[in-house]
């Protein structure tokens, strides 16, 4: 496996425990109070540490302006309201979605240790950041972890013209004995929205059937393409829709209807998910579950490979590889994300981490 911790030309090695302190720093400077910001710069180390730079520190910038505008709700009145013991609908007042998502994780898994099963919706909240994280959170506890975000329509839906649906993620954390968890993180796009953009700054073609014109007409010209085309055709344009009606629908939050609609308020930027915790103690032996768990992993990694292919690998086995490399180097950070938070530390009068030399 290549070493991706190594740096490209041009990109800067942050040790991820000075990058979290600096990146909690310039949230706290933004709004957040000292605990969300810590929350929310986790979320995003997490995801730079495994490779995932769409959802990383990239994102800091982007969510200080957010609260600076006031899209994202710095002092956000969350509440949870529940009328059974098993689920909740946790009200984020437009709170990021790393400080509502986390603490919709935390209420999930308290729950599920005493019903065994259960799930708490998310209403009205602003970028989910990497699902991953919290479904990863679960896990980390011994519990199966289940995750569904929906947001607003950016992607093709068979047979529409134009943008119809999100590109919804899904995410599923399982807990392993001896294993790295199992963790499906996916959106229901063929391909990510900043694919098709570092594509266009790069004049590659992109894939057949990954992204459409604005009328929705396939196209692999980067110049043209402005959104991704579901994944599997009617297949992700199902699962996005699903996920509408399992999350924004369900918690009474409707974001696709009012997204067509003629309500000018239909195109507010939001966001809803579900997370579902599930305790394999409510199930059997959780013991014999992490074990068998880690039987199924290593029967498959023992498959033989297919021609050409470098291993077997389950969901999750290589990010976790790249966060363990990551966490020892450092995190690379991109020259325009560097300069980026260069200007936030200069304007919040906060110095910037020391890059670690390279090796």
């Amino acid at each position: 496996m290549s070493d991706t911790a190594t740096p490209k030309p041009g990109k800067v090695l942050v040790a991820a425990d000075d990058l979290r302190t600096f990146s909690a720093a310039l949230l706290e400077k933004g709004g957040l109070n000292a605990e969300q910001a810590r929350t929310t710069a986790d979320v995003f180390v997490w995801a730079a540490l495994r490779g995932v730079d769409s959802h990383g520190i990239a994102r800091v910038p982007a969510y200080l302006e957010l609260l600076a505008k006031g899209v994202a709700n710095a002092d956000a009145d969350i509440r949870i309201e529940s009328t059974a013991p098993a689920a909740a609908v946790l009200d984020a007042d437009r709170a990021p979605g790393p400080v509502a998502l986390s603490a919709a994780a935390d209420e999930a898994v308290t729950r599920a240790r005493i019903s065994g099963v259960a799930a708490v919706g998310v209403r009205r909240t602003v970028h989910t950041g990497a699902i991953g994280y919290y479904v990863s959170k679960i896990a980390e506890q011994g519990l199966v972890g289940i995750g569904y975000v929906s947001g607003m329509p950016n992607m093709g839906y068979t047979g529409v013209k134009g943008a119809a649906v999100a590109t919804s993620p899904l995410a599923i954390a399982v807990p392993a004995e001896s294993h790295a968890p199992l963790l499906l993180d996916m959106a229901t796009a063929t391909i990510a929205l900043g694919k098709i953009r570092q594509a266009k700054a790069s004049g590659t073609p992109l894939p057949e059937g990954a992204a459409a014109t604005a009328d929705g007409t396939p196209t692999t010209d980067p110049e043209l393409a402005v959104m991704p085309l579901p994944l599997g055709g009617v297949k992700g344009s199902g699962m996005s829709l699903a996920f509408e009606l399992l999350t924004s629908v369900l918690v009474g939050a409707p974001i696709f209807a009012a997204f067509h609609s003629d309500d000018p308020q239909g195109r507010k930027h939001r966001q809803n998910a579900l997370l579902i915790a599930l305790d394999p103690a409510a199930f059997g032996d959780p013991a014999a579950f992490t074990a068998a768990v880690d039987e199924t992993l290593a029967t498959l990694k023992q498959l033989p490979p297919a021609d050409g292919a470098e291993a077997v690998f389950y969901p999750g086995e290589r990010s976790a590889a790249v966060a363990e490399g990551r966490g020892t180097k450092g995190i690379p950070v991109a020259p325009k994300v560097w300069r980026e938070l260069t200007e936030a530390a200069g304007k919040f009068g906060l110095t910037l981490p020391e890059p670690v030399p390279s090796a």
